[in-house]
């Protein structure tokens, strides 16, 4: 480890650690803001998200994955848009006692991942803090004008979608995190290491964002859990809807954690970190819809439909109605 003394300062880490992560609209890091120029006929969308030690990860995480998350989480967003990443800016407040082999690591993760979906470091600002490690990401990208995929475009008869598998981030958290509980134990070690890999480094949905522009009628990230985030979509879109829970998709590994625990289901649906996508299609696009994303790798599974009744939600599955007592995580 390096004794404080010996670290470079604020100038000189970012020469050697973001420098080399940044594209030409960096300007280098040398200038106090960065240039992005979208193509002619194109709007930019942003979005941004803030990672607290303790809240949003554990201190002791892995840098690598801290950094890899930092940027996942934006790109999911962006994907949810149908927005092409461009660029991202970082806000980094290190506290007193960090080291430059946790920021080596740190900023590996990151660029790693800026690199797989062509998002370069555009700038920031790094500063100390006597808080806990905080960072925050402002991810820019561009759609064609009046593209973007809304929240509020879902319609009565639309059938709505999710992608991937939902449950393996907020199982995954319990089994990376202190004091597992019984059922991590039932797991073999493969299993495991997929639920907390699918935690530590969520894997952005960037290749399904021109399709969900071509047939989408609305979207989100699911962030904050499947049923939280449903809600906020067919409020924003002034409708309800009906969700099977029994054709939810889940993984393998996060079936076997729900035979050894069935009351895990639902922390499957409510907890969160999941950063798949959820959307909304016309009963005539869902099926162009479905096979586009199967071409390009993503499973998109149909779950249920959509509503005209505003923010009325049923759940069925087991043979029955479902009802939650929380619906997804909130900070407040």
């Amino acid at each position: 480890m390096n004794s404080q003394n010996s670290r470079p300062g604020e100038f000189e880490l970012i020469e050697r650690y973001f420098a080399p992560l940044a594209g030409p609209g960096g300007l280098g890091l040398l200038d106090d803001a960065g240039l992005l120029r979208p193509g002619r006929g194109y709007e930019v969308v942003v979005t941004a998200d803030a990672l607290v030690a303790g809240v949003h990860f554990f201190p002791d995480d892995p840098p690598a994955a801290i950094g890899w998350k930092a940027l996942a989480v934006n790109l999911s967003d962006l994907a949810a848009k149908g927005a092409k990443p461009e660029g991202f800016v970082l806000t980094l407040a290190l506290p007193r006692d960090w080291t430059e082999d946790w920021l080596k690591d740190f900023a590996a993760g990151l660029g790693k991942l800026a690199g797989q979906a062509g998002c370069p470091l555009i700038g920031g600002d790094t500063v100390s803090t006597a808080g806990p490690l905080t960072l925050s990401i402002t991810a820019l990208g561009t759609v064609p004008a009046g593209r973007m995929v809304r929240r509020s475009g879902a319609k009565p008869g639309d059938v709505v979608l999710v992608s991937g598998a939902i449950g393996d981030g907020a199982l995954g958290l319990k089994v990376h995190g202190p004091g597992k509980p019984g059922w991590v134990a039932v797991l073999d070690e493969e299993q495991r290491g997929f639920l907390a890999g699918r935690y530590l480094h969520p894997q952005p949905r960037t290749a399904l964002a021109d399709i969900l522009q071509r047939h989408a009628s609305a979207a989100m990230d699911i962030s904050d859990g499947l049923i939280g985030d449903l809600a906020k979509l067919v409020k924003a879109s002034g409708v309800g809807a009906e969700i099977d829970l029994d054709v939810v998709p889940l993984s393998a590994p996060a079936r076997a954690a729900l035979m050894a625990d069935p009351a895990l289901a639902e922390l499957a649906w409510t907890g969160g970190d999941d950063y798949e996508i959820l959307c909304t299609a016309p009963e005539g696009e869902h099926l162009a819809l479905v096979s586009a994303a199967a071409e390009r790798g993503v499973p998109l599974t149909p779950i249920g439909r959509i509503l005209p009744e505003a923010g009325a939600v049923h759940y069925i599955g087991e043979g029955g109605a479902q009802v939650f007592a929380h619906g997804s995580f909130s900070h407040f």
